[in-house]
């Protein structure tokens, strides 16, 4: 899941409007290679190279298939595929968000993948992402790159301070002070995002919905104690206030890589950017642990990450020859690569490679990967941040109650999932 990533294509935008199309309207000669377009939401700086150059290995590969590589600005792209699907103009690939991908295959826009080459070694990935992938008994896409969000740590500071990983946000409270103490610094700053708050519901054995029983659970006395210990987060020795700004993204990252603050929750999409800082010049400074535990015990974040998935409206042949990319992008091969490239995570175990576990932070968010919670199969859940989004704000900026941001979540959260009850 990328979070306060700025989208840095504008050529791409502008690009789109020319290359939108995909199906059977991608200029293909007669008897001449088969034009499949695949809408790429990576990085276009730091990931996106990498897949160009995968894609003239394939092509290279397969000589009647030809992909129009197109980079859409990952904050952009679902709502331009969402428009261009309904007017049959969609590309023939898409790099998914795992919450899309049940939303566009119940509007179907996606093509089931079961049965098909794409799928053919299913078995390689893991369960859980296949699992995200999956809507209503069908899978619809083909698990890319995933991700899931840890706490990170500078290991010089922690050991400074005499500290090891907090393993309850009680321990990093108190890991917090002492490391202001010992260093002069703040000890963690936290997220108003709701992506980030997540953490804290897992932890005490809630989520904002309970999607099988239908029923809204954001303001539950376990939610509620949920998002108490998270803006408890906000204040005290060694905890940074809550920065409530546009660029609070930035603000926390860069204030992490510099070493001014000794931890922060993140995902592994900015491995990469962790060691242009000089806090990680040494690699292996970077400290990566399971997010801390509530009071119930439980530790886990959200799985996110990246499916590929084909377009439901494009002919036989653009199918067929997307299938064939879908395969070879997430083939071992392939996911190798594009870990060793991008420092992204691979979604099957057999590309954990030797060479890919020697990045410490590829080995260390492989390591909390086991706790991460897939989200359910509701076409709905990923827009159900954006509301808590609003009010988290609200409640860390202290201009709103507890009680009165979570109500109003809950009341936006009710218009989003009308058959849920309260």
């Amino acid at each position: 899941m990328r979070r306060g990533i700025a989208a840095t294509a504008l050529v791409a935008s502008l690009a789109l409007a020319a290359t939108a199309c995909g199906g059977s309207d991608s200029g293909d000669e007669a008897g001449g290679p088969v034009t499949i377009t695949w809408w790429d939401t990576s990085n276009a700086t730091n990931e996106a190279p990498t897949y160009q150059a995968l894609v003239k290995e394939f092509e290279a590969a397969h000589k009647d298939i030809k992909v129009n590589y197109v980079n859409v600005p990952f904050d952009q792209a679902q709502n331009k595929f969402d428009t261009a699907a309904g007017s049959k103009g969609a590309p023939d690939v898409l790099r998914s968000e795992v919450g899309w991908t049940p939303a566009f295959a119940k509007k179907g826009f996606f093509a089931p993948l079961d049965g098909t080459e794409a799928l053919a070694e299913q078995d390689k990935f893991q369960p859980s992402l296949i699992q995200q992938a999956t809507y209503e008994g069908k899978t619809y896409g083909v698990p890319f790159t995933t991700d899931t969000l840890a706490l990170v740590y500078n290991k010089a500071l922690y050991e400074k301070a005499g500290v090891e990983a907090p393993k309850t946000w009680e321990d990093l409270k108190k890991a917090a002070a002492t490391i202001k103490d010992k260093t002069g610094v703040d000890g963690y700053w936290g997220s108003t995002q709701a992506y980030y708050a997540q953490s804290f519901l897992y932890g005490e054995g809630t989520d904002t919905v309970d999607a099988d029983a239908k029923k809204i659970t954001v303001t539950s006395p376990e939610a509620k104690k949920a998002y108490g210990t998270w803006r408890g987060l906000f204040s005290g020795k060694g905890l940074h206030k809550a920065d409530t700004t546009a660029d609070a993204y930035a603000h926390i990252q860069e204030a992490f890589v510099s070493g001014k603050v000794a931890s922060i929750v993140q995902g592994p999409w900015e491995i990469t950017n962790f060691y242009k800082g000089s806090a990680f010049k040494d690699k292996n400074n970077l400290g990566i642990a399971t997010v801390p535990a509530g009071s119930t015990g439980k530790a886990g974040a959200p799985t996110g990450g990246h499916n590929l998935s084909v377009y439901a409206g494009s002919d036989k042949a653009h199918q067929e020859a997307s299938l064939k990319f879908v395969k070879f992008m997430t083939s071992a091969k392939a996911q190798e690569t594009i870990a060793l490239k991008n420092s992204t995570l691979p979604t099957r175990e057999d590309a954990y490679t030797a060479k890919v576990k020697a990045d410490p932070g590829i080995a260390g968010y492989q390591g909390v990967l086991s706790s991460a919670q897939p989200r359910p199969a509701l076409p709905e859940y990923s827009s159900l941040w954006a509301p808590l989004d609003d009010e988290l704000i609200e409640i860390a900026g202290g201009k709103e109650s507890l009680d009165k941001g979570l109500g109003d979540a809950e009341t936006a959260i009710a218009k989003l999932v009308p058959d849920f009850s309260k």
